[in-house]
């Protein structure tokens, strides 16, 4: 069929009617059961499609069909085959399920329901296992993405881009019921969410088991975020797995399977000291969707604006010695200096009257060739280069960005931030992974913020260098490494590490790993000894999270060497994916469902199940010049559609009908395989750019008019006494005494003037209130403004500056506070 029609939710009935999600939490390890329930209400038999996101590091390692007392239990086969396989079947009549990776993105599945009779239901078992990533605050983050906004596919990419179908979330047909069970060695403290939960029960008196669930009535607006917190800070551990008994002895499924996780522990001393060098790189996504607010829920600030606020304090933050540059991008990119320049007053305000005027402006999310474009400068003597990449994280072309950074991980690291509901978690994780830095995730009433100087501060860290483990087994076993080489260790960071253990060794046997690394000079190492002997109950968990993290290896690897033609890598891919029952990206789940031999009759018909979405895509409405701001969360998209129609609210200046747009925007299908998808017409101009993604319903009962944009573009809110008083502050750590800094401290220029102890100077007075202000009111948000406090005291050290007990106490006075000399850093 083609699918380039408008889908509405009103006018075609859609399939899936309930998913019910199950998440087992076993320490740091999750498994996530989803349920699908699908009924056909229709007088036809129907294939339901449904393109939905996943956790992008997920190993999918279950995939069912029951249909009345049948169950069905997909295998893994060669993509090619299975989409053979899963048409064969349609076309003679019978059911078939499909489940497939999208080959761009591994965070982007495809789900085929096919030929379900009129009034059949179906439920579909999806099980996927994953790890948990470690917040700064010491919980374990695990988010179910709801949320699947257009992904951006840039001109000349490779492979056709993902076929999306979403609606408002408040328009999507179909419920969702999420319950969790938690288990650790250690008590359970507490569990958040940025979702409604009811209370935590505790199963045991112990609190080493618990349950929560998500209240009824989730609204699809956001993804699930769960954080689940420990009472002790996370420990070193070792997890020893049998192999499976039918697996062949010596097979990565036939051995034992040990996952490390390595928690380094670095001297407070060395930590302490921060660097005063290194070449700073902010990459800055101004693509349209940047323009939607951070929480829809408040609307009181934009992406964007967000982001400006934290490059301020990023740029005040940044050490005197060191070289910077700020690049942006869209369709296109922009960057400030010509190459990386060294931090001082001068180039500190010539970047941020730039950054002041930057909008979501500029198109697309083409982040490539900015990436390409850095890595081509040469590197700074000195100064080790470190990569910001800021974005909302809707990008088609995951797989080769992700390539491009593992490329060139050698010569700088990548600090990666997700902006908004419905970031790619593979883009984000993959960048920081490959990079050698560190991910971050900014949702719901998240402030980007202190995300970003938390790993501003690992930036500064002193880079852990020749990282090495080493292993010490009894006679007879020997270890082959799974996981590719630890190339980053930060403070408080987890590294796993995933190995297979061959041989055979008595049962007390312990083995022991060691990690060597250089930190600041110094040669340090930690070391973990551990038990042999399989753990209980973990099933082929660490197997299959063993194997996902092989298959991404070596998936990565061919795409290296595609040039080569040798098909090797890709032939050990399919093997061990089908061996390990893990999806990859040149495999399929499919089953079919071969029943009692009667064909279902009648012509097939083709129903796209929506995700949510929380925004209009990306389409460029400031790009177009009339000044437009983005629409609200309410166009609907089709499968790949390239048209908007009439809205009921007209956008100002803009289209109103068909004939108005211009000629470049038409469909077209492309034949793949034996089904076809709809895509746009090759694209050019910056309107065209958008296309491939944004399809608006014609139905004008699927438009929420509710909200008005330009009203909201208008409306800027009085700017933050922090970011007021920041903004002040000189590139070398100091502030002035004038009218502006009296105003950000809430003072008259006379007050502040009149009460400096007459022996010193200006700057040293001006520079001490303002950290008795930061310190007296603004403790809440220390995060973000402790590096550049740190500056100015290490500023006023420098100036050996006489009665700074004086000025401290003239400070409090004024200011009404009562901070101590010491916790100035003086």
């Amino acid at each position: 069929m083609n699918g380039c029609g408008l889908l509405s939710a009103q006018k075609k009935p859609v399939p899936l009617k309930s998913v019910e999600v199950e998440l087992q939490v076993r320490d740091h390890v999750a498994t996530v059961v989803s349920t699908l329930n699908y009924e056909n209400k229709e007088d036809k038999p129907l294939e339901a499609v449904f393109v939905f996101p996943l956790p992008g590091d997920a190993a999918v390692c279950h995939f069912s069909a029951t249909i009345g007392q049948t169950q069905i239990v997909a295998e893994v086969k060669k993509k090619k085959q299975a989409r053979e396989e899963y048409d064969d079947a349609l076309s003679s009549g019978q059911q078939a399920f499909l489940l497939e990776e999208s080959d761009q993105s591994p965070d982007i599945f495809s789900l085929s329901v096919g030929s379900l009779p009129p009034g059949e239901s179906a439920s579909i078992r999806l099980e996927y296992v994953t790890e948990l990533a470690v917040q700064a605050d010491d919980g374990l983050r695990f988010c179910l993405p709801a949320v699947l906004n257009p992904r951006y596919q840039p001109q000349g990419s490779v492979g056709a881009s993902v076929q999306v179908t979403s609606v408002p979330a408040s328009l999507v047909p179909y419920s969702l019921s999420f319950s969790a069970r938690v288990s650790s060695p250690r008590p359970v403290s507490k569990v958040e969410s940025n979702c409604s939960l009811d209370p935590l029960q505790y199963l045991i008196t112990e609190q080493t088991q618990a349950t929560v669930k998500l209240a009824a009535g989730h609204k699809f607006d956001r993804d699930v975020e769960v954080l689940i917190y420990y009472k002790d800070a996370h420990q070193p551990t070792a997890v020893v797995e049998a192999g499976q008994a039918s697996a062949k002895p010596g097979s990565l499924m036939g051995d034992p399977v040990v996952m490390l996780s390595l928690y380094p522990e670095f001297p407070q001393d060395v930590m302490s000291s921060l660097a005063s060098c290194g070449e700073f790189v902010f990459l800055l996504d101004r693509s349209g969707s940047m323009d939607c607010p951070m929480n829809y829920s408040k609307r009181d600030q934009t992406r964007i604006g967000s982001a400006r606020d934290t490059l301020l304090l990023l740029l005040k933050s940044l050490p005197m010695g060191c070289y910077f540059n700020i690049y942006s991008f869209g369709s296109g990119y922009e960057h400030i200096f010509p190459t990386s320049v060294e931090y001082s007053q001068k180039t500190m305000e010539e970047a941020l009257k730039t950054v002041e005027r930057m909008g979501a402006d500029l198109g697309g999310t083409e982040i490539l060739k900015p990436l390409q474009h850095i890595y081509s400068q040469p590197p700074i003597t000195n100064q080790p280069r470190q990569v910001f990449v800021f974005t909302d994280g809707e990008v088609g072309n995951t797989k080769e960005i992700i390539n491009l950074v593992k490329k060139n991980s050698g010569s700088h690291r990548c600090f990666s931030f997700g902006i908004g509901e419905g970031a790619s978690s593979a883009l984000i994780n993959g960048l920081a992974k490959e990079g050698g830095g560190h991910a971050q995730f900014i949702t719901g009433a998240d402030r980007l913020q202190p995300k970003v100087m938390q790993s501003l501060r690992f930036a500064l860290q002193p880079a852990v260098v020749d990282i090495s483990v080493t292993w010490e087994l009894p006679k007879g076993v020997s270890v082959t490494v799974l996981s590719p080489p630890i190339t980053a260790l930060f403070q408080g960071q987890r590294s796993l590490v995933y190995a297979q253990l061959s041989g055979q060794s008595s049962e007390a046997a312990e083995g022991c790993v060691t990690v060597k690394y250089s930190l600041a000079g110094h040669p340090s190492q930690n070391q973990l000894h551990f038990s042999l002997t399989p753990a209980q109950d973990t099933g082929l968990t660490v197997h299959r999270l063993a194997a996902r993290t092989l298959i991404r290896s070596l998936e990565m690897e061919e795409r290296e060497s595609r040039r080569e033609q040798d098909g090797g890598l890709k032939k050990k891919v399919v093997e061990l994916s089908v061996q390990s029952g893990v999806s990859s990206t040149f495999t399929s789940f499919i089953a079919v469902n071969k029943g009692d031999g009667e064909a279902i009759q009648g012509p097939l018909v083709r129903r796209n199940v929506p995700t949510p979405r929380m925004m209009a895509g990306a389409m460029p409405f400031r790009a177009l010049g009339n000044g437009y701001c983005p629409p609200p969360p309410m166009a609907i998209f089709g499968g790949g559609a390239g048209i908007f129609s009439k809205m009921k609210k007209k956008l100002s200046g803009g289209p109103d009908k068909m004939s108005d747009l211009p000629p470049q925007i038409k469909c077209s299908s492309i034949e793949t395989g034996s089904r076809m998808i709809a895509r746009a017409m090759p694209i050019h101009s910056p309107m065209m750019r958008y296309s491939a993604s944004l399809a608006m319903d014609s139905d004008p009962e699927c438009v929420d008019t509710s909200f008005d944009f330009e009203e909201s573009c208008s409306k800027q809110p009085p700017r933050d006494p922090l970011l007021q008083l920041v903004s002040l502050q000189k590139a070398s750590g100091c502030w002035e005494l004038d009218p502006a800094l009296a105003a950000a401290l809430g003072k008259t220029s006379e007050e502040v003037e009149n009460t400096k102890p007459a022996s010193v100077n200006q700057e040293v007075w001006a520079t001490i209130l303002a950290l008795i202000w930061l310190h007296g009111f603004k403790m809440d948000a220390q995060e973000e403004w402790e590096l550049l406090a740190m500056k100015a005291a290490s500023w006023l050290r420098a100036q050996n500056a006489p009665c700074v007990t004086e000025c401290v106490e003239a400070g409090n006075a004024l200011l009404g506070c009562n901070v101590q000399k010491v916790a100035l850093g003086l």
